[in-house]
Order: structure tokens, then C-alpha cells, then sequence
């Protein structure tokens, strides 16, 4: 060895008043001092040891080898020591050991990583805080831990404290509703939600709304999960439809949907007040849940075939009537379907497949082809004069009291022509009480209408009619606090709303 290492290896004993463990520092120092020298030491001869082989070879033929040999074991030692082994350094956070580094730059970069993403989760500057302490060590290559190991330990304090601030924030639509610190117990509260719309049948349930759970760190606006419950649930003014049926009046469909009739005509300002018709479709108020829940049942049920229907030409019936001469006997098939509610109320249904467990049997109908006279009922009504209807079916208050009204009053001048609402025979034409000046026309299908309070009257009983002849004058004879025709459908016995009737 040279002169170096030799001096290296013969340095001065430790001072007396070092302590033990400043001892073993100053080793592990002196040892690393060492290793570097020995890399220096190898780099250096072994660069010295190429050429002289290749000198011995050339002049010494027969010392090349021993020479060789000796030189190579000995390069071959250094550079396994230095090949295996590094300095290092043990650290330390928070008197806890965290593992050992080839250099202090590893631990400074696993820091600055977990700042960095933690002041990304928390929405502010985050700092490790932690004491951290370096011991110089000598180290096998193979057991030195990498950034990602130091990471860790940072990360775990960093989820300590993040949980402290952790919280699951819930927001509907883009809007937020508040949050809640159980993650677990606000994803069951909202499956609940969910389960009150579901059965047997049911395949899925979703929400229709956009709902979304995200984490957030804060310690503000925090709600139980009853509060997030009540406020889901909480109702809201929606809009439904509803269809016209027979016998339907506005003052009627807003009462049994529990709302004035003022309301339910703004919600449908192209409707005519003055007209209402079977099969008209009203938007009607209703009130929903801010969170509304979409379920599709899978169902299986029967359901009746009609009838065909063969048409048998009858030459003493008049065109447009027709009556039943063999009543058929309806079918029945199973229906498998995939429907959709919403809030438990049907908005859809999938047909996925139809099977027939009994056909239905043929309906003759007898159809006239006589020619119609034009006095012969069309099986449609008219209206008798246009204009705006004072009061309507129904209930109302008249003369200081409640009473019934039997028909519909439409606002007419003095005078005006009042026309049959279809051909027809009249079956009364003079004074009924309170009527005044009353005409009553009987139509071919039996219904009988009424015009009432008329100035004058301009047919007799027995004469036949036809649709838009004038009958009468408008008045307002009889029990009438102004001019107008009183009109009326009367079938079987019993009025009904006319409003259901006129086209």
C-alpha cells in the first residue's frame, strides 16, 4: 500500500474525553473517509495496473503473471469494499426512525413533495413540521431506502392530520347543501332515500338529479345527517299535467288539486276559460321533493284485447249512426314491461314483449248509409252564441245564496240569435219559472238541451231543427240578473257541465 493509506491506517488514538457515542461517530466518519479513499485509491491503480502488466508482459515474460495475480486480488478487494458499501445517513423525525439515505438532498425532496400535495388537499400552505435528525452511517448499497419510503412517514401525518379536517360535502345540481364528517353514514342515508320507492319488482334506482359526494377540508358548515335528510326531502313546487275527462270543470280540477282557479289558469294561459274539452291536457301544480328519485320495475301483467270489429251496411239508419248487433268478447294477453316512475308516479313504460293467452271474438256493428236530413242530430254540440260565460256548472253563490246551476250562462246582447246546438226535435218552447222563455230541443241519441231566458221564442214544440238554426232571442226573462243564454245538456234525467260537450 502507499504512503497514504499507510498513514491512514496508523492515525493517532481518539482523544480521552470523547463519549461513546461521539466515538462511534467519529469511526463511522473515519470509516467512510476510508471507503472514499479507497475508491480513489482503486480508480487510480487500476489504471497503473493495466499499463504495468501489459510493461511486464512485454519485457518480463515470466513475472507477468505472479505479478498480475498479486495486483489483481489485491484491486479486486478494494473494489468489492467499495463496490458493496456507501456513507449514508440514518434519519430521524420526531425521535422515530424513518430509515437510512445516501445523502440528505432524498429526505429534503420527500418533503418538499408531501407539502406540495398537502397544500393541495387542504387548500392552503401546508408545512411539515416535524424534527428531523441525521446520524452519518456506513451502508450496504442494498439496504439504502428510496424518497418514496421516506414519503410515508410524512404522508401518515399528513392523514392525521387531514382527518381532523376531513369532511364529505354534498351538493345538488352544482349547488351545495352542506357537510357531513361519515362518509358511510350519509351514502346510507341517501340509499334510504332511494328505498322507499323500491320493491320486488324494481331493477333500478337512480337519482334524477345531479347529486355528488365530494371530500373537502374544512371545520366550517357541518350538518347532522337528519338535517341533510329534511332538507333532501323538503318539498318544492313542481308541474305535473292532467287530462280532461268527462264531466271535468276548471273550477273542479283546481279544487281537487288544491289550488285556486286564478293559479291554474295562469299555468295554462293559452286555455279558453269559456271552452273546456275532453282529452285537453293542463298543466297542473305539484308538490315534489328537492330530490326526486327515478325507479324501472320489471312487471308482468295481463291486459284485454279488443275486439275486431266488422262493419255491416244498413240501409234504414241514417249515415254517421251506427249500434253493436254482435258484441264480441275481448282477449287477453300477458305483458311483460319495463316501467318508469318518478317519486313512485308512472312517467314511462317499455313494452319488452306481448303473449296472447286468448283471442278476442269479432264485434258486428250495423252502419247506416240512409241519407241524413239536415234537422238530424250530428252527435256534436255547437255553441248556442259565443261569448264570455258569466257563471259557470256547478256550485255558486246567486242572490244573497248558495245554489246549484244546471248549465252554463253566456253573455249575450239583447236580442242576439240563439241557435240549436245540434238538429233535433223540440219537445218544449214557452215559460218554465225561473227559465223564463225556455226551448228544449230532444237530439236522436236521446240527450236534451236547454236555452234559457230568452226575449222571444221562434219555434214550437214538434218542429224538427237543425244545427245553427236560430230558436230564440236572448233575454233575460225569468230569474236573470242580465241578458244571457242559459244553456244546458241534460242526459238521462241529469245535467251535466255542458263545457264537456260544446265543440
Amino acid at each position: 500500500m502507499d504512503e497514504a493509506l499507510h498513514r491512514r491506517r496508523a492515525a493517532p488514538p481518539q482523544p480521552a474525553d470523547l463519549t461513546p457515542e461521539e466515538r462511534r461517530q467519529k469511526l463511522l466518519r473515519d470509516a467512510g473517509a476510508l471507503l472514499r479513499g479507497l475508491r480513489h485509491w482503486t480508480y487510480i491503480h487500476s489504471r497503473r495496473l493495466a499499463h504495468g502488466i501489459h510493461d511486464m508482459s512485454t519485457d518480463h515474460p515470466s513475472a507477468g503473471p505472479i505479478s498480475f495475480l498479486t495486483l489483481s486480488f489485491a484491486l479486486g478487494a478494494a473494489l468489492t469494499l467499495s463496490t458493496l458499501y456507501t456513507s449514508s445517513y440514518t434519519v430521524t423525525a420526531d425521535g422515530q426512525a424513518l430509515g437510512v439515505v445516501a445523502d440528505q438532498g432524498v429526505v429534503a425532496s420527500a418533503i418538499a413533495q408531501v407539502e406540495r400535495r398537502g397544500s393541495q388537499l387542504l387548500g392552503y400552505d401546508y408545512h411539515v413540521d416535524s424534527s428531523v435528525d441525521y446520524q452519518f452511517a456506513l451502508t450496504l448499497k442494498s439496504e439504502l431506502d428510496s424518497q418514496e419510503t421516506i414519503e410515508t412517514y410524512f404522508y401518515e401525518r399528513l392523514d392525521e392530520l387531514s382527518a381532523q379536517l376531513r369532511k364529505y360535502q354534498l351538493s345538488l345540481n352544482g349547488a351545495v347543501l352542506g357537510a357531513a364528517d361519515n362518509r358511510d353514514g350519509l351514502q346510507t342515508m341517501l340509499d334510504s332515500l332511494k328505498e322507499q320507492y323500491v320493491n320486488e319488482n324494481t331493477i333500478s334506482a337512480e337519482f334524477v338529479d345531479d347529486l355528488r359526494i365530494e371530500t373537502v377540508y374544512t371545520d366550517q358548515g357541518l350538518m347532522t345527517l337528519d338535517q341533510l335528510r329534511e332538507l333532501l326531502t323538503a318539498s318544492k313546487s313542481g308541474e305535473t299535467t292532467y287530462t280532461v275527462v268527462k264531466g271535468d270543470t276548471y273550477n273542479g280540477i283546481a279544487y281537487a288539486h288544491d289550488m285556486a282557479l286564478s293559479d291554474l289558469l295562469a299555468l295554462n294561459p293559452d286555455a279558453d276559460v269559456n271552452r273546456l274539452m275532453i282529452g285537453d291536457v293542463l298543466t297542473i301544480k305539484q308538490e315534489v321533493p328537492l330530490l326526486s328519485v327515478e325507479t324501472v320495475e320489471d312487471v308482468t301483467y295481463t291486459q284485454a284485447i279488443e275486439c275486431p270489429v266488422t262493419e255491416v251496411e244498413d240501409p234504414n239508419m241514417y249515415r254517421g249512426n251506427s249500434k253493436i248487433l254482435v258484441q264480441g268478447e275481448p282477449g287477453e294477453a300477458e305483458i311483460n314491461a319495463h316501467v318508469t316512475y318518478v317519486n313512485g308516479i308512472e312517467s314511462g313504460r317499455e313494452i319488452l314483449s306481448t303473449t296472447t293467452l286468448r283471442e278476442p271474438t269479432v264485434t258486428t256493428k250495423a252502419i247506416g248509409t240512409k241519407e241524413r236530413p239536415k234537422t238530424a242530430s250530428t252527435g256534436t254540440f255547437s255553441w248556442p252564441i259565443y261569448g264570455r260565460i258569466n257563471s259557470y256548472f256547478g256550485g255558486r253563490y246567486i242572490f244573497g245564496s248558495y245554489s246549484y246551476h244546471s248549465g252554463i250562462d253566456i253573455r249575450a246582447s239583447y236580442g242576439a240569435p240563439i241557435a240549436a246546438a245540434d238538429g233535433g226535435t223540440v219537445t218544449f218552447s214557452g215559460w218554465k219559472g225561473s227559465y223564463g222563455n225556455l226551448v228544449i230541443i230532444t237530439h236522436d241519441n236521446g240527450i236534451q238541451t236547454y236555452y234559457a231566458h230568452n226575449s222571444s221564442l221562434k219555434v214550437s214544440v214538434g218542429q224538427k231543427v237543425y244545427k245553427g238554426q236560430t230558436i230564440a232571442l236572448a233575454g233575460s226573462t225569468g230569474r236573470s240578473t242580465g241578458t244571457h243564454c242559459h244553456f244546458g245538456v241534460c242526459i238521462n234525467g241529469t245535467f251535466v257541465n255542458p263545457l264537456s260537450y260544446l265543440s
